[in-house]
């Protein structure tokens, strides 16, 4: 029945979008506000124990309910309940009019709005981007975006619900992205204390949790653009970004698109490090370079959107035919 919580969940999505301060979400900002400040004790297994309970407490009360509905209730209402944790933690509308305005602004010749809207959504100085790099960083962002906002969970979900933990997998990928950017945020820029060790430990355990999404949405961009293209420039160009996951996602992506992606700009973006690296500061930055094709141009952003699009529906598609084969078997 995942195939259904899905599509209810993306059909509400478009019709009545999450609010970036809902409830839901000032409520986890919260939860992990109270977490690090009572169990954060600076050590690595305090940093491993704040991590957990944030994302271990969520996911299992999302469990707990679904099995308590689905054992008492009927799984009409388990449905009902995934599908409406998959509203909160999946869909395009939470970032999508960041891309539709800095398209529009690109269409008509406004460079400066476009600037002005990708420095609001990123925080970042956009002041001096010229026109290729502000869709460079457009496309890499919105594909990046997509990947955390759908396609990274969906495949979590999607995992889990097959072995019957319902939309457990939804929540705890949410979770870990949510933690992983909350304390790496408010460890440098927020006057909260948030040690070295429970920033390591949330960079770690995403880095883990996103490996097996990050590829899935990979071979999804290469199976629905340019195939033999996406998968050689993830074979030869993803140890060029910062990130192993991200590198796999926007290289696949440059190569199904055949648009040049990369470059030194990507060197402001935090590495993750890897177990054993130690605190975040003494991590290397490793070289950037691009990867091949053409140079950035707004029209490759009509690309990117049909380019996704594609995507879930390729994947709508067979979890459809999954589901259909499990109904009759």
């Amino acid at each position: 029945m995942s195939f259904f919580a899905i599509l209810f969940a993306l059909l509400m999505e478009q019709v009545r979008p999450v609010g970036r301060d809902n409830p839901i979400h000032t409520g986890l900002r919260a939860w992990a506000r109270w977490v690090s400040r009572n169990f954060d004790a600076g050590q690595s297994q305090h940093g491993w124990l704040s991590w957990g309970l944030t994302v271990g407490c969520p996911s299992v009360a999302a469990l707990a309910v679904h099995w308590l509905l689905m054992y008492f209730v009927g799984w009409p209402f388990a449905v009902l309940w995934s599908a409406a944790l998959l509203y909160i933690t999946l869909g395009f509308r939470q970032f999508s009019h960041h891309f539709t305005a800095i398209r529009d602004a690109l269409d008509a010749g406004d460079e400066a709005r476009a600037r002005e809207a990708l420095a609001h959504w990123q925080q970042v100085d956009a002041s001096e981007l010229p026109r290729s790099e502000i869709v460079r960083h457009v496309i890499e962002y919105s594909v990046l975006a997509a990947h955390r906002h759908v396609f990274g969970v969906l495949a979590w979900f999607s995992i889990l619900a097959a072995l019957g933990l319902g939309p457990a997998g939804a929540v705890l990928y949410r979770c870990s992205e949510f933690a992983f950017r909350h304390w790496r945020y408010t460890g440098r820029f927020v006057q909260q204390p948030v040690s070295d060790a429970l920033q390591l430990a949330a960079a770690q355990a995403w880095r883990v949790i996103d490996w097996v999404p990050a590829r899935i949405t990979a071979l999804g961009f290469a199976v629905v653009g340019s195939f033999e293209e996406a998968i050689d420039s993830w074979r030869n160009h993803s140890q060029h970004f910062p990130n192993d996951n991200d590198g796999v996602i926007l290289a696949a992506t440059a190569g199904a698109i055949n648009v040049r992606l990369g470059g030194e700009a990507l060197k402001t973006v935090i590495s993750l490090p890897a177990p054993g690296d130690g605190d975040l500061d003494s991590v290397p930055q490793p070289d950037v370079g691009t990867t091949p094709g053409r140079e950035p141009e707004p029209a490759y952003l009509p690309q990117v959107v049909g380019l996704v699009w594609r995507s879930v529906v390729m994947w709508l598609v067979l979890l459809a035919l999954l589901t259909l084969a499990r109904l009759l078997g």
